[in-house]
């Protein structure tokens, strides 16, 4: 099963990626992963990546098509991956599409999870995070009270700059100016399922597997 996961920040498609990928026995390839892995390992790609990384530049599509031949080729995606992070812009779809067509393989399905933005808003601005140990909480789960603290350490709650509401707005913006077209070319090719990405995550697990069992056949 080859699969593309897509999403709006928020929406849950990497808990859900690496939950479709165990079911199926094969790898979650996330982009941001592929990056991370690439520098550790120090081969002339990651030195290159690192180069990229530490002078503020965006990785080039290039470089990210160079990344992900190389983790294809390993014997573990022969029989699928889930891929997530990946594709965002039509250069990549494109890209996508014809490194998969000079492996003989193609897409199986694009499965978008969907949820409203005031949704993915009250997610991500609603979080709190504790600065020492890392630990997320949600206002839901602690109110909004002032001085919450961090069960496991005590250290007092803070809202990271990603999660600030003005923030949380314009990242939803590029998403859906960068997306939009991906998702209409993934539309007129008819692979693309979408799913309610709304409720429990084993309630949206349970949609996507329904829905490549679908387009798988």
């Amino acid at each position: 099963m080859r699969t593309v996961i897509m999403g709006a920040p928020g929406a849950g498609k990497g808990t859900q990626s690496v939950r479709l990928a165990r079911s199926w026995k094969v790898p979650h390839v996330s982009t941001g992963e592929l990056l991370r892995e690439a520098v550790k390992l120090g081969s002339d790609l990651g030195r290159r990546v690192k180069e990229t990384l530490a002078s503020g530049r965006l990785v080039s599509d290039a470089m990210m098509v160079d990344l992900l031949r190389e983790r294809l080729a390993h014997p573990d995606c022969r029989s699928g991956f889930v891929l997530d992070g990946y594709p965002r812009t039509l250069k990549q779809v494109e890209d996508l599409d014809a490194l998969l067509a000079s492996m003989g393989s193609a897409l199986d399905a694009t499965l978008l999870i969907e949820v409203p933005d005031d949704t993915l808003l009250h997610r991500l601005s609603g979080r709190r995070s504790c600065p020492s140990c890392q630990r997320v909480y949600h206002v839901d789960q602690i109110g909004r009270r002032d001085g919450a603290v961090c069960e496991r350490c005590g250290t007092g709650l803070t809202v990271r700059d990603d999660d600030k509401e003005s923030t949380v707005r314009r990242r939803l913006q590029v998403y859906h100016e960068q997306t939009r077209p991906v998702l209409d070319h993934y539309r007129r090719q008819g692979s693309l399922k979408t799913v309610d990405g709304r409720g429990t995550p084993d309630e949206v697990y349970d949609r996507l597997t329904s829905l490549a069992q679908m387009a798988n056949g």
